[in-house]
């Protein structure tokens, strides 16, 4: 059974397609990098797997189960499918998000609290626990003032984490990063997936897309312009924009 499944997603915004008839297995355990130029639709596409967008059209099922209903606008969202969508699929942007008043064991705590009604003192047990993973620890007690943008964006993940969510959704999570702080969140994510984490990756770190994915997506001309293995799309690949967008990120490697 697929993990994630997209039948036909569409969107547009002010009459300017964005993409038309997305079709999406996700398996468990698969490493998804989604690349393409700017404008190509690869954050909406995660925004929509998220429902911080509505599809046009189309049907997504998560774990097996359909979420929302077909309406004459778009998918038909009740707060009960965004809740239980959200559970299911943790996302991190690229701006972090962290609530700046709370302490960084409090951003990964609040949801644990508030949405899986884990007591106080459980969801900080859990959140120091996932703060762990990442490194972080020790700054549990930090306001997000305090911590550099690599730790920020580590703290996001351990929210993210905190929840148990089926799938990871990564939105350019390294864009905002200074250069040198970028390794370390890359690190974490690469940690992720050697445990088998189900991820789709958004991202310009092609290496490390590479590396670290089992499959690559390609956006252009409103669509999935090409797929594969990281060997077929990366070094052999086939379509013409493909092979033009890679030509220009390798222009200035040395």
């Amino acid at each position: 059974m697929s993990v994630l499944k997209l039948v036909g997603i569409s969107k547009s915004f002010g009459g300017t397609r964005v993409f038309e008839n997305v079709d999406l297995d996700v398996e468990k355990g698969d490493r998804i990098a989604i690349l393409g130029a700017s404008g190509s639709g690869k954050s909406t596409l995660l925004r929509c797997i998220n429902l911080l967008e509505t599809p046009d059209a189309g049907s997504i099922e998560i774990g097996g189960t359909k979420v929302g209903s077909a309406g004459r606008s778009g998918l038909r969202i009740s707060e009960r499918d965004l809740q239980a969508l959200r559970l299911r699929a943790g996302m991190v942007f690229q701006q972090f998000n962290l609530f700046p008043h709370m302490t960084v064991a409090g951003n990964v705590a609040e949801g644990l609290s508030t949405v899986r009604r884990m007591s106080r003192p459980d969801a900080r047990t859990r959140a120091i626990m996932e703060l762990a993973r990442v490194g972080l620890a020790d700054k549990a007690d930090a306001y997000p003032a305090r911590l550099s943008g690599g730790q920020k964006q580590r703290v996001a993940i351990a929210r993210a984490l905190a929840m148990d969510p089926e799938i990871l959704l990564f939105d350019e999570p390294t864009s905002a990063l200074d250069p040198a702080l970028v390794g370390e969140v890359l690190g974490v994510i690469e940690q992720l997936a050697e445990e088998g984490r189900t991820m789709l990756l958004v991202t310009h770190e092609i290496g490390f897309a590479y590396h670290v994915a089992n499959r690559i997506l390609f956006l252009a001309e409103g669509g999935i312009y090409e797929s594969g293995t990281p060997d077929e799309v990366l070094k052999h690949p086939r379509r013409p924009l493909t092979q033009h967008f890679l030509k220009e990120h390798k222009r200035f490697q040395f």
